[in-house]
């Protein structure tokens, strides 16, 4: 073999082996970009979570001191409620226990603070608990909140489905006597649609685990119109 053919053979292996070392090099930033781009998007996806977890929230008129509720009455008993609005069981509460909670507070002997929770959005199609309780701060605003939320008991959706669109809602806030135009206008720009996240993650704070649940000045009781009642007899 000549000189020349030697030296054409010894460049063209150097020539392979710089292609493959570009080739790995390349590989390597490949990776590098890849790594930085999932850190980065898992830190955006976080910063994002942190928002929506304690974001801004509109509360409506008269809400309560930490706005986690809506206080109805003015007596010196304090009782809470934490009702979600899909809950089977809390419609059935509203009935069996409802009216002996309207009767304390007409006598004024309590100030039934009502927390419209939204814990079962993952038992709807549409989130309605979140849109049924931000539909609820709506009704506050315009002086129905007690009666809103009766009624929105009285046409429960069943779960696992859709809830009541937006119409229906609003439709509802007609029926009750609230201005369909403002209140309509108000459900339709989401005006409070932060404020039941903030009200479930307060309810939370207050070890609500499940819905309804009732507490008579700070305490934990059972929810029944006797239990109640026993309970605002011993705090009064």
């Amino acid at each position: 073999m000549s000189r020349r053919v030697e030296q054409k053979k010894a460049a063209r292996v150097v020539r392979e082996q710089l292609a493959r070392e570009r080739r790995r090099q390349r590989a390597i930033w490949t990776s590098v970009a890849a790594v930085v781009a999932l850190v980065l998007a898992g830190m955006i996806g976080w910063a994002v979570y942190q928002t929506q977890r304690g974001g801004e929230y509109t509360a409506p008129p008269g809400a309560v001191a930490d706005d986690s509720g809506i206080p109805i009455g003015d007596g010196p008993v304090t009782v809470d409620l934490y009702a979600d609005f899909l809950c089977p069981a809390c419609r059935q509460f509203e009935q069996q226990v409802g009216p002996t909670l309207d009767q304390l507070v007409e006598d004024g002997r309590i100030t039934l603070v009502f927390h419209p929770v939204a814990i079962l959005d993952r038992l709807s199609d549409d989130a309605y608990s979140t849109r049924a309780s931000a539909a609820s701060g709506c009704a506050a605003a315009g002086g129905k909140f007690e009666e809103y939320a009766a009624a929105l008991y009285e046409q429960q959706p069943a779960e696992g489905g859709p809830g009541l669109s937006e119409e229906q809602l609003i439709a509802i806030g007609g029926e009750v006597g609230l201005d369909t135009g403002s209140f309509g206008q108000c459900v339709r720009d989401d005006t409070y649609a932060g404020w039941p996240a903030h009200v479930t993650e307060q309810a939370g704070r207050a070890g609500v685990s499940g819905t309804p649940t009732v507490m008579v000045d700070g305490e934990t009781v059972a929810s029944s119109a006797q239990a109640i009642t026993a309970a605002v007899d011993a705090a009064g």
